[in-house]
């Protein structure tokens, strides 16, 4: 079974939007789950720039770290 069919990241969830102050918002299936600031967002827009659209969706997954509590629908 291949990491799409079952809902992983294979669909693109996750999306970012950076700010001109440097804050980035960063959504899962449209819903807006972190936002960074700082030292954190700009070291981590740097790196999302040289890295692949999927490479980035593993990066946000991982910076959202264990977002999901069951009660998501």
């Amino acid at each position: 079974m291949s990491e799409g069919s079952r809902g992983g990241l294979g669909d693109e969830p996750f999306t970012y939007r950076k700010t001109k102050s440097g804050n980035i918002f960063i959504s899962w299936r449209g819903q807006q789950v972190m936002i960074l600031k700082g030292a954190k967002a700009k070291s981590f827009s740097a790196k999302l720039a040289r890295m692949n659209p999927a490479d980035q969706q593993l990066a946000l997954a991982k910076i959202t770290g264990n977002f999901k509590r069951g009660n998501e629908r």
